[in-house]
């Protein structure tokens, strides 16, 4: 019961502006915990999916401190034009590293709805973990 509370705790942080990967954190539990595969697929993308919420939440709160001519940050300016141009269909790609915190911070800060958000975030990152869980039984094999 350990190994989920870690996963989901893993992929919490790992989904927030804090630096890690719970994909290498994923595949040693897998290693060593194969029959789990489901439970630790579950724990990870329910994990990962509130660690974006989180800055999505702390984009809608931090809306009124930073304007749209202070985001001078490639990145952001990537990220913003994403969002300008798919709505909420670019949060799909919230997995992505570097740029799909930056997404969900932007998402907050943008307005964008809430469960229509959610439900994109949540698909990309399950499918991501979907394919890690997958090649990984496959390699166990």
């Amino acid at each position: 019961m350990w190994e989920l509370w870690l996963m989901f705790s893993g992929a919490f942080l790992a989904a927030t502006l804090l630096p890690g990967g719970s994909e290498v954190l994923l595949l040693a539990l897998l290693d060593k915990q194969p029959e789990m595969a489901l439970s630790l697929l579950l724990s990870a993308t329910i994990g990962n999916t509130l660690g974006a919420l989180s800055s999505y939440l702390l984009g809608l709160l931090g809306r009124k401190a930073v304007t749209p001519e202070q985001l001078d940050s490639g990145r952001h300016k990537q990220a913003l034009a994403l969002l300008k141009r798919y709505g909420y269909w670019a949060l799909l790609l919230s997995w992505v590293p570097l740029i799909g915190d930056i997404l969900c911070l932007l998402a907050g800060w943008m307005k964008l709805p809430l469960t229509k958000s959610t439900l994109m975030i949540l698909t990309g990152k399950g499918l991501r973990y979907l394919i890690i869980v997958l090649l990984a039984l496959e390699w166990l094999q």
